[in-house]
This record gives structure tokens, sequence and C-alpha cells, in this order.
């Protein structure tokens, strides 16, 4: 069903204060965008899929140039999808390969592991060369190396570890310096699509064929239920983890004064994974100026079974039942279409810029 015949709206669109200023003027065009970001997330991103989709098969085309994909964990996932010969058929790939993953009860980061990596061998089935030519994106994968007892996957010393994060982010943000080094693992055409990071200690380190499916599968490893991935080529000795945990919603300074096209799924912009449970903790302003925020909308999720997105709590509530978790992922990436559709038709009508509201 078009979107059009939807009595209420599904998605909510939130803009920076340069944005809002710019898409009043001049409307959403194509060719103003240069950057998109990428949330970590587990499966939350596929029940946006047909937004997804939407952008990459039809509305960034319209008005080929270079734009920068910058994501965190499914974000870098979902990215290097987009940057396949044939981005629909990568983005669809991911998440049928996503959804069709189960795990027994008592898994072990090990195993969990080594699904993953049998997961990012079916998306890429050896095409790597073409996430790092292709003509019009550069991918970038956020990841950080942990320090201390974080940089062990021993349950006792990890588990010691992350209590002293939650510790220090407490107190500051800023003190999660201690634990994580950012690392930003980028197309070596362009450097990423930032402004100087002075926040935590950062390096940009080019991607090459020999580290790209390591940074892909270090973004995403979440402590305690991944293990960390060890000596990224280029990148050095140490253990790399989960870019979300320092970059969870990429609160990030973004270059430039191209719009920046965030297809979200939540309206919130969190700074750290560790950052969930603090409300006072959000974005900042300044950095998202340049932002386009688009999520699915409250009365779109109330129609949702279970009324929200997938989510890695799934595979738990689902534990001994894979079929009906699976019923229900494909479900929401079935009826994210919607989400799509009514982003093509806003941009298509001119009427976009009625729905904006101050990020």
């Amino acid at each position: 069903m078009s979107a059009i015949h939807i009595k209420y709206p599904a998605l909510t669109f939130k803009a920076g204060r340069r944005a809002l200023v710019h898409i009043r003027e001049r409307g959403l065009r194509a060719g103003d965008i240069g950057t998109l970001p990428g949330a970590a997330g587990g499966p939350k991103p596929l029940g946006i899929q047909g937004l997804d989709l939407a952008i990459f098969g039809h509305l960034l085309p319209s008005a080929p140039r270079q734009r920068s994909l910058i994501g965190a964990s499914i974000g870098a996932w979902r990215f290097a999808s987009a940057c396949l010969n044939d981005p629909i058929a990568g983005l669809r790939r991911l998440g049928e390969l996503y959804t069709e993953q189960d795990f027994a009860r008592g898994v072990t980061p090990a195993q969990v592991t080594q699904s993953c990596q049998r997961m990012l061998d079916d998306l890429l089935q050896g095409r790597d060369s073409e996430i790092l030519a292709n003509p019009n994106y550069r991918l970038n994968i956020l990841a950080v190396k942990s320090h201390g007892a974080l940089a062990f996957d021993g349950r006792a010393t990890l588990g010691a570890g992350l209590s002293s994060v939650i510790a220090s982010n407490l107190i500051g943000r800023s003190r999660l310096a201690r634990h994580f080094e950012r690392v930003i693992l980028h197309d070596g055409r362009c450097a990423p699509p930032l402004d100087a990071l002075t926040d935590f200690p950062s390096r940009c380190l080019p991607l090459h064929l020999d580290n790209l499916r390591q940074a892909l599968l270090a973004s995403g490893s979440i402590p305690m239920v991944m293990e960390g991935v060890r000596d990224i080529p280029g990148a050095g000795t140490g253990t790399y983890r989960d870019g979300g945990l320092l970059d969870y919603h990429l609160d990030l300074p973004y270059c430039g004064d191209d719009l920046v096209l965030y297809p979200h799924f939540t309206d919130k912009v969190i700074p750290g994974w560790f950052d969930k449970a603090l409300p006072w903790r959000r974005g900042d302003a300044t950095r998202l100026q340049n932002v386009l925020l688009m999520t699915p909308s409250p009365q779109y999720l109330a129609t949702l079974p279970y009324g929200k997105l997938p989510d890695r709590g799934d595979f738990k509530r689902f534990i001994g039942d894979a079929p009906a978790r699976k019923r229900y992922w494909y479900k929401a990436i079935a009826e994210s279409q919607r989400l799509g559709d009514e982003l093509l038709e806003l941009i298509a009508s001119g009427h976009l810029h009625e729905r904006l509201q101050a990020l």
C-alpha cells in the first residue's frame, strides 16, 4: 500500500539548525546530500530497511556524486552492503542473513563470532573490492581499540573492565578516553567527513582488502557477546571492538556545508552505548546542525508486532522458537517499505519541509 493512503505519518523528521533552514528554503534535493551516518543498534535497523532501499535505490542515484557513508556496528554493515555493485540486493541480503541467525541457550562469544564471520562471508561473497572501488560512495567504519582489562575476553576480567567503564562514564563521558581509542578505518580515496576529533584519542586509517572484513567484524563486536578482533592489519596490535561503545548514534562533528541525511531507528541521538540509560546525555546541536534525522513515527511503531522494531533482546525472548522471531522480523522488514514510500512521496510533492521539527 502506498504511504499516501496511510492516515497517519509513518516518518518523523527532525533537522539541525542549518538543515532546517536549507530544506525549508530549497526542499530536500539529492544533490545536496554529502554524508550519511549509520548508527549501531543490533537488528533495529532491519526495521527501517525500506528507508535504506528508497535512499540507495532511488534518491541518491537520481543525483550521483561522491558521498561519505560513516557507520558503527550494523550501520557499517548496512553501508558496506550499499557499496556493493547492486545496493538493493546487498541490503536485502543483509536483512535476510541477520534474520536467519539463531542462537541456542548458552551460546558462547566464540560461537557468536563464528556465526557473524559466516554471515559476513555470505554477504560479501568475495566482492570486497566492489566496496572499495564504488564510484560514488566512500565507506568509513568506526571501531574502538580497547585498553586494560577490556583488551581481554575472559568473562571475569572483561566484566570488571566494563564495570570500570560504567563508573567512569557516570562521572563524565570524557573519562572513557582511559578505556578506549576511537579508530576510523576509511576509504583511502577520501578522508572521513569530520572536523578535527578532540573528544577522544582518535586515529584515521585507510581501508584496504586486507583489513576490510576485520574492520567490519570489529565494528560490531559487542563485549561479552562477541570476541574482540585482534591486530587489525594497518591498525596495529591490540583488541578492537564495537564502534558504538564510543559512538552509538554518531554524535560527531560533520564537516562541510552538505546535508547529512540520517536514516535512524529512533528520534534521539545518544552519544555512546553507555549513555543509553542516561537521559541527560544527548547529541550536541552544534555538531548536528546539518543533519536531517528521519525515523519511524510513534504511530507507525504502534502498528508493528509487539509495537517496536526488532532488537537484540528478541533472541532471548524467542529462544526455542526461532520461527516466531523470524516471522516477526520479516514482517517488520516488509512493513518498512511504507517508510521508503513516504519519504519519496514527500520529496516528489515538495511537502517534506512541512513535517520538519527542530532536532
